[in-house]
């Protein structure tokens, strides 16, 4: 790490400053509660493997790997799992992502960690948890949320389910879950009692959590389980998506009755829409909008609906996001290192977070964690692959 990188982490703040994570290497949803962690002030070594892994991106472009350092070790070593283990007894935090029992296997699973570190936190990361009759098998986000039903809610109500990218399993349901899990756990764990503990974070569980309100409502005769029949899911004409005469889309959630009326005064349908309390002039209800939407391209409705509570809103791409007006003002998007990316969030008034050095390249800051932790073995050849110590 260049000089200058050093000293702008050096002055870098945020709530978790002082607080040490170990991650170990892996991908999707430990990297990025890693980053999360690490977004808020932490101090994360990410123990990298030689060679690298599956589905990896170039490291240069990893941006889950910003505000990390990186140390390069070969578990499978014996060298190189003691020189992780002794990273480890100097951490607070540990993540993995691994299968259940692989840890194990490596020498450095919660056992072997908690006995060396009694209150260290083990994060553990992975999709069907370490139980039960799937935990040992391999799987992806879109598995994972298709068992628990929210995959299900997703798309027409003709035609298969949408997959929502990775966004709702392995990052709301897994990484925030693991994130919100391990912090409470090192809260116990620094209380005058306290003690380290295993956090099992399984996308499976925290993505059935969000589910909660709509397991209630479904409880209560007020959600029908199948697709766009639903207040939230696109059944609702004024509760979904529109396409513009330009090829473009805008967005719809004018639920509230105040919010409505503005909504159908600015579309210009306001003397000719049928009641939206008439559930069987819904139908119309949507060919009315469409037919309107589909007059006027997205940045003239775009215009029209700015400035006004209609809930009406365009649908940008990804690389139009961080030029939209309100994001733009409020920094939500923030260019570093040559990548535009997300700002860290939440926003902190007396620890402010920021993204302080670029994505960790494997193995490029072993010499200053060796000395920042006081871990020489981490710059013995063995602990990266060269042979038993």
């Amino acid at each position: 790490m260049a000089a200058a990188e050093e000293r702008e982490r050096a002055a870098g703040r945020g709530p978790l400053a002082g607080v040490r994570v170990v991650e170990l290497a892996g991908i999707g949803p430990g990297p990025f509660a890693a980053m999360t962690l690490a977004d808020l002030g932490a101090d994360v070594v990410r123990v990298d493997r030689p060679g690298g892994g599956a589905l990896a991106v170039a490291p240069e472009y990893d941006v889950t790997n910003r505000n990390k350092r990186s140390v390069l070790l070969d578990l499978k070593q014996q060298a190189g799992a003691a020189a992780a283990l002794s990273l480890i007894e100097r951490a607070d935090v540990l993540v993995e992502g691994f299968r259940p029992g692989v840890a194990e296997r490596l020498g450095v699973g919660p056992d072997v960690c908690l006995a060396r570190n009694p209150r260290l936190v083990y994060g553990r990361m992975t999709g069907w948890g370490q139980e039960g009759p799937l935990a040992p098998r391999a799987g992806h986000d879109l598995g994972y949320i298709a068992v628990t039903g929210a995959l299900g809610m997703t798309g027409p109500a003709e035609g298969p389910p949408v997959a929502p990218a990775n966004l709702l399993g392995d990052y709301a349901g897994g990484s925030l879950y693991l994130v919100v899990g391990v912090l409470a756990a090192l809260h116990h764990a620094r209380g005058p009692q306290g003690a380290g503990q295993v956090v099992d974070a399984a996308i499976v569980d925290g993505t059935s959590h969000l589910t909660a309100m709509i397991q209630g409502l479904l409880a209560a005769g007020g959600w029908q389980d199948r697709r766009a029949a639903n207040l939230l899911d696109g059944g609702c004409p004024f509760y979904g998506t529109y396409a513009t005469a330009d090829g473009g889309f805008m967005a719809v959630g004018a639920l509230e009755p105040a919010f409505y009326a503005e909504f159908t005064h600015l579309l210009g349908i306001a003397e000719e829409a049928p009641p939206r309390e008439d559930l069987a002039a819904w139908a119309q209800l949507r060919e009315l909008i469409a037919a309107r939407f589909a007059s006027r391209t997205r940045a003239e409705w775009t215009e029209v609906f700015e400035d006004s509570d209609a809930c009406v809103a365009p649908v940008l791409s990804l690389t139009e996001a961080p030029s939209h007006p309100h994001l733009a003002a409020r920094g939500t998007y923030l260019e570093h290192s040559g990548i535009t990316q997300p700002a860290p969030a939440p926003r902190f008034s007396a620890t402010p977070t920021r993204v302080a050095s670029a994505p960790a390249r494997p193995g490029a800051h072993t010499a200053q964690v060796a000395r920042d932790w006081g871990v020489p073995a981490l710059t013995v050849p063995a602990a990266a692959g060269g042979g038993d110590a």
